[in-house]
């Protein structure tokens, strides 16, 4: 399957998005809504659940499904207020000794003149900083389109798997071909120069686990990975000194 046919897949409108991994992995989950600054982002879903009986933060871009679900979420394209809104909630989870897990689907952050002006870049920059130095583990799982610094400000994790028809990418195939190539339409060309598969990911060790999709949207599928995800967790945790282990896992690309 070229490069260009996974964009396709991750963009699909069929495909499961952010609330559904929540709702189907985790139980009680209680959705927590706002970034104490300046207002609720509907681009970025968070708050506390229980994973196997033992509870968590769980964090997801959600694009929506219907159109109005789609506008009301903004395509998954979060603003400032949608990263500080993670942010806290993080935070939180250390406070409390929660692990945190994010589910990450988006194009790339928004990138209107009022995003700009409420300090898109420095919100995700703090987002790096500080999930760098975060006291709990955390993992992130792409699930759709992982779309430059917007996806990368919920993806600083000890661990990062992908979905195998998932993309990671700085720009967007068509974002590249109009650049490079002055012309979109070449955006399939551009899926293979750019690198952008999970297979290509893991090659260059960006992630540390395909999750194969056989059966996605299934509960069978969703039990399997919510194990997966406890059992990840638990290693994680494990671990003499996994902050430091997360620094280096970024230092070496």
């Amino acid at each position: 399957m070229r490069a260009y046919d996974k964009v396709k897949i991750a963009r699909s409108s069929d495909r499961p998005t952010g609330l559904s991994y929540i709702n189907s992995i985790f139980s009680s989950f209680i959705e927590f809504h706002g970034d104490r600054k300046a207002k609720d982002d509907g681009a970025v879903v968070g708050g506390i659940a229980s994973l196997h009986g033992k509870p968590v933060t769980v964090i997801a871009i959600e694009k929506g499904r219907t159109a109005a679900e789609r506008t009301m979420r903004n395509f998954g394209s979060a603003s400032p207020e949608g990263y500080r809104k993670a942010l806290r909630l993080m935070k939180q989870a250390e406070k409390f000794g929660r692990p945190v897990i994010t589910f990450v689907d988006t194009s790339g952050a928004f990138c209107g003149i009022e995003a700009e002006e409420r300090g898109e870049g420095e919100a995700i920059a703090t987002n790096l900083m500080e999930m760098m130095d975060l006291n709990v583990p955390i993992l992130s799982i792409l699930i759709g389109e992982g779309g430059s610094g917007g996806a990368l400000g919920l993806a600083v994790a000890d661990r990062v798997w992908m979905l195998e028809n998932a993309v990671y990418s700085v720009i967007s195939p068509e974002g590249c071909a109009s650049i490079l190539f002055k012309d979109s339409k070449k955006a399939a060309e551009a899926a293979e120069c750019l690198k952008i598969t999970a297979e290509d990911a893991l090659h260059f060790g960006f992630i540390e686990r395909i999750v194969s999709e056989e059966g996605i949207g299934t509960e069978a599928f969703y039990s399997s990975l919510g194990k997966e995800i406890a059992d990840e967790l638990e290693r994680i945790s494990q671990e003499k000194d996994f902050k430091e282990e997360r620094f280096k896992r970024f230092r070496s690309f």
